[in-house]
């Protein structure tokens, strides 16, 4: 293990957080920090047309609310800025023009059509294209008639043909034939750097000890290895983690659901669960061990338990998990939690006196272990904030929308009236007296009664229910679910 660890991740503003980098970035975050290394943010924007400001906000944010936080970069600061690569030209063309200097890069004038005519000609020999380097050897006059032409050369690193081996972390050896890269272009015609030349300029005057990345990235390993070579810069340590892939093996999209950090963050998930999910994709510990807390994970993180093989994303496991980290939470937490959700759903207005905050509370609990995601309270506990109840309409037709119901109905808006008190034990007491004055089992009263309270026929206990709900809103909502069922 080099002295000091230095890793980075180099998202582009061009989106929200994707799932995928955020793994990878919780890769070298608990990397870094096992290893009392650095962890860098450098921001790949050079994309200018697609880059934006409200993208990298979004970046930022999300890996502020997972958690993860860095020790140097953008926000940040640090001895080996800037690190935006849009403030990084200079450095780009400073190190171009070093390879110009040693002969180890030459300026090209080829144009796109010349491009295109070998490429059409390796196609048609079924061969794969490599450039043919006609202009390594162009002479002074050569140079000044393609200026006076107007061309405007693109600059290219010289690529010998050799066999390149990368012993990567995660994969092992795999190896590379750079004579099927043929001459690299490393600075476009507009003076703007290609991707592997700004990536390797950057990993090397940032010092990165090591680049832990996504797979995907793995075929741009050897083209900055040979801009390493270049510069006579020993090289960093690479391990290419699996992709996180959907059920079937493909790569990760919008079909399978949400793939933002943002989206799971809207829709009630916890920082913790995601942390906790997205490591276990690609990573293990032991067959046995689900549940780690984020200490857990600095402390057993090693790359040699990152798998080779890509992790499924599996949308079920990862609302269990969620599940398992909500019921962790005390109910002053989870109370805390819940309420920007209502809030949200316009189901909470102004401030929460202390004694709105002790029924919210109440309701919580009454919820229980149902909560899989925060959001969840609105379906499960709207009906409490509502001014008007939305009935489910095959609730109401099973068990509104029957002779004797609204009867029935009527009987226990008497019993409520006169209910004291208006607790959930003598609720309780009074709804199952009921029913066997009535004739009738407790389900025959309980499940029309939690309709006609919720409009939903599942919910929490319909003794805390009532209770919850009050003595004025459960005699109203009686009187509306009479009049829907149809009067006695």
């Amino acid at each position: 293990m080099a002295a000091n660890v230095r890793v980075r991740i180099a998202p582009s503003p061009t989106g929200y957080l994707h799932l995928g980098l955020a793994r990878t970035a919780l890769f070298n975050w608990l990397f870094a920090k096992h290893n009392n290394g650095t962890f860098i943010l450098r921001v790949d924007d050079t994309d200018v047309q697609r880059s934006t400001d409200e993208s990298l906000k979004n970046i930022i944010d999300s890996f502020r609310w997972l958690g993860i936080d860095f020790d140097e970069g953008v926000g940040v600061g640090g001895d080996f800025g800037p690190y935006m690569q849009s403030q990084r030209l200079d450095i780009y063309h400073d190190h171009a023009q070093k390879l110009l200097e040693t002969g180890a890069a030459y300026h090209c004038y080829c144009t796109k059509e010349e491009l295109e005519e070998e490429r059409k000609q390796a196609q048609a020999e079924r061969r794969p294209f490599v450039y043919s380097g006609k202009c390594r050897k162009l002479t002074p006059e050569d140079k000044e008639k393609y200026e006076a032409e107007g061309r405007e050369p693109s600059i290219r690193l010289r690529v010998e043909d050799k066999l390149i081996t990368v012993t990567d972390l995660v994969k092992g050896d795999v190896e590379f034939r750079t004579g099927l890269l043929g001459d690299l272009i490393i600075v476009r015609p507009n003076g703007m750097p290609m991707y592997n030349f700004a990536s390797a300029v950057d990993d090397m005057t940032m010092k990165i000890s090591h680049i832990i990345r996504a797979d995907e990235h793995l075929a741009n390993t050897p083209k900055q290895i040979l801009i390493y070579e270049a510069f006579d810069c020993p090289l960093p340590e690479f391990a290419h983690v699996p992709l996180v892939l959907g059920k079937k093996g493909e790569k990760l999209s919008k079909r399978h659901g949400a793939t933002s950090v943002e989206e799971y963050r809207e829709n009630g998930y916890l920082p913790e669960a995601m942390i906790n999910y997205l490591v276990r994709l690609g990573w293990s510990y032991d067959d046995q061990e689900e549940v780690f807390s984020i200490d857990e994970l600095i402390e057993k993180f090693t790359l040699d338990r990152v798998g080779k093989s890509g992790g499924i994303f599996d949308q079920q496991k990862l609302l269990w998990l969620n599940g398992e980290y909500i019921l962790k939470m005390d109910i002053d937490a989870r109370t805390n939690a819940v309420i920007p959700f209502l809030r949200n759903a316009g189901l909470l207005d102004g401030d929460v006196s202390p004694d709105k905050y002790e029924w919210i509370k109440d309701i919580v609990k009454a919820v229980g272990d149902r909560l899989k995601t925060l959001s969840q309270i609105v379906d499960y506990a709207g009906f409490f904030f509502a001014d008007k109840l939305e009935y489910d309409e095959k609730a109401v037709q099973k068990q509104l929308k029957k002779q004797n119901v609204p009867q029935m109905l009527g009987k226990l808006i008497a019993k409520f009236q006169t209910a004291e008190p208006f607790d959930e034990a003598n609720l309780e007491e009074a709804i199952r007296s009921f029913a066997e004055e009535s004739g009738l089992s407790a389900s025959k009263v309980i499940h029309p009664l939690r309709v006609a309270l919720t409009g939903k026929s599942v919910g929490p206990g319909i003794f805390e229910t009532v209770c919850l709900l009050g003595r004025e809103k459960v005699i109203q909502r009686l009187d509306e679910a009479i009049e829907l069922a149809g009067s006695p």
